[in-house]
């Protein structure tokens, strides 16, 4: 029997992928917002595909703040778009 891949959801562009080939935001429970980059940290996640265009989707709809529950500074966006390019 196969082994089932584990699919997430992209907060930009809305696709199902593959969970390995996603980038992983975090929203640990000190309430700090940072790329998980192992995908094993503690925190609410968020899944974005590597991609600018579905970055700059997410931020513009909210999407990673939606997903994680909370409301993210102007600045934590320019961190992120910065490590992720």
């Amino acid at each position: 029997m196969a082994k089932k891949i584990p699919l997430r959801q992209c907060t930009g562009c809305k696709e199902l992928k593959p969970k390995n080939e996603m980038i992983r935001i975090i929203k640990t429970p000190e309430d700090e917002i940072c790329l998980d980059k192992t995908g094993r940290m503690n925190g609410r996640g968020a899944y974005i595909c590597s991609k600018k265009e579905c970055f700059d989707k997410a931020v513009k709809s909210k999407g990673i703040e939606k997903a994680l529950k909370c409301e993210i500074p102007d600045e934590i966006y320019e961190t992120l778009g910065k490590e992720l390019v």
